[in-house]
């Protein structure tokens, strides 16, 4: 059973479904007690990273997420709920993450090079370039395309975490891999076919 962590935030039916259209069953909660219970854990999100930090901490979910990845459930951070794996963020000031992983979210930059070719958000489809194949990317061919909605990225603070790299204006880190955690930025809910073979590789994930 996977639990998809509920702290009021983010398209969580849509990545509920996602699962379930790949055959996984998947429950959506905030009960620290089911998410103990689950086999595989995942930490969506949409929204400001200060704002989701501070649910995550409201609803008691730090601990939950920490035991989690410490026993060495399969664990999925999506979007923000990658973002929020990190040391810290910049976005609307500075915030501290889950510490989880080593890095800084910062701000894509804005350039008078790139201001007029590269909008920001980053919005719609780009392809990744898979440097590290991570388990739930063993199928996916390399540079396929998915989907992104982000104005921030990861500044990692260890490369030997990098899954998959990104071009837009920069190339920046689409998705991480360490042990039993594998995050992206981008969405596998909203990535067709791509992202529903990430969702099934990740609930068969041992």
């Amino acid at each position: 059973m996977i639990a998809i962590i509920d702290y009021g935030m983010g398209n969580l039916r849509s990545v509920q479904k996602g699962f379930e259209r790949v055959g996984h069953t998947a429950v959506i909660t905030r009960e620290s007690e089911v998410i103990d219970r689950a086999s595989h854990v995942v930490l969506p999100g949409v929204g400001a990273f200060g704002d989701c930090m501070a649910n995550v901490t409201r609803y008691g979910l730090v601990d939950p997420i920490h035991r989690a990845i410490q026993v060495g459930k399969p664990f999925l951070g999506i979007c923000v709920g990658f973002q929020l794996l990190f040391t810290e963020s910049e976005e609307f000031g500075c915030h501290k993450g889950l510490g989880l992983l080593p890095g800084k979210v910062k701000a894509i930059p804005r350039t008078k090079d790139t201001a007029s070719s590269y909008k920001i958000p980053h919005m719609g489809w780009n392809t990744i370039h898979i440097e590290k194949p991570a388990p739930p990317l063993a199928t996916i061919d390399q540079e396929s395309y998915v989907y992104f909605v982000h104005s921030y990225f990861v500044e990692l603070g260890d490369q030997d975490l990098v899954s998959t790299q990104t071009a837009y204006g920069l190339s920046f880190v689409s998705s991480v891999w360490k042990d039993n955690i594998f995050g992206t930025q981008f969405h596998p809910e909203k990535s067709q076919a791509v992202g529903l073979q990430v969702l099934k590789n990740f609930g068969e994930w041992q």
